[in-house]
């Protein structure tokens, strides 16, 4: 993978068109996402939300043809050690791959090697267990290390895999529907948390159709709908009640308070 330049963008697709199955996800996306930018993209389920996400974990694949790209940190060849360790993963999916019997320090651990849980032929090193120990005190999970994951409740099981996911320190930090199922106490412990890493330094990549989860560092909103872009631009014009109206189809209204959102239906 080719060594960026500042303005480099992590993400970069143009034309692209991706099929998922039979059925066909994107057909001319084009976008760019940037370190530094903290971005939302928003939409209703099925608008190709996770999808996105698959493409920038390589998961999935364009379809190739002329004036289709992407770019990953400024490369259409992608190292996939190289690629974990700078960008770090949050989804549903790698919730439900662990076995209940895991401890959520093998939990936290199992990030450094790209695996669900720890097998006998991996062998952790001491800096290894010293960076599970410091993100395990950052996130709360310090009484629970030795907990199996499967006596965690949502919003620890949800703290681990973030744990998990910056074993690394990496520079853009993806967060798939992070909210989901989760209390309203979980919910905002996780927001709190994600602010912090907001203010720190770690680019955020937001992926929710929950416009409660958006926290108030990020500035950039990309609004998804049946595949297309229907909106990108700052926060402060997309997140009304026009736009958020005609992305979800029905009529809403929006009401903020010290930088968080809530939607109503509108009268």
């Amino acid at each position: 993978m080719a060594a960026p330049t500042p303005t480099t963008p992590y993400l970069e697709l143009q034309a692209v068109e991706t099929w998922l199955g039979p059925r066909k996800v994107f057909e001319n996306l084009s976008l760019q996402f940037h370190r530094g930018e903290h971005t939302v993209v928003l939409g209703p389920n099925g608008s190709g939300k996770s999808s996105l996400i698959k493409l920038l974990s390589r998961e999935l694949y364009p379809v190739v043809k002329p004036g289709s790209r992407l770019r990953i940190f400024g490369s259409t060849t992608v190292n996939l050690w190289e690629l974990r360790r700078r960008i770090g993963m949050v989804s549903p999916d790698l919730q439900s791959g662990y076995g209940g019997r895991v401890s959520a320090a093998d939990v936290v651990l199992s990030g450094f090697f790209g695996s669900v849980g720890i097998g006998r032929s991996q062998q952790p090193t001491a800096a290894m267990r010293v960076r599970v120990a410091e993100l395990i005190e950052q996130l709360g999970l310090a009484e629970l290390e030795e907990r199996p994951y499967g006596q965690l409740s949502d919003g620890q099981r949800r703290r681990a895999l973030l744990a998990r996911a910056l074993v690394h320190h990496p520079e853009v930090l993806v967060l798939d529907e992070p909210t989901n199922g989760l209390d309203l106490q979980a919910k905002h412990q996780l927001l709190q948390i994600l602010g912090d890493l907001a203010r720190s330094g770690t680019t955020l990549l937001l992926v929710t159709h929950q416009i409660e989860a958006i926290i108030p560092e990020i500035s950039r909103a990309v609004l998804l709908r049946q595949g297309e872009v229907v909106g990108d631009g700052p926060v402060s014009a997309l997140l009304r009640d026009a736009p958020l109206s005609t992305l979800f189809g029905t009529p809403l209204q929006v009401l903020v308070a010290n930088g968080y959102r809530q939607v109503l239906p509108a009268g």
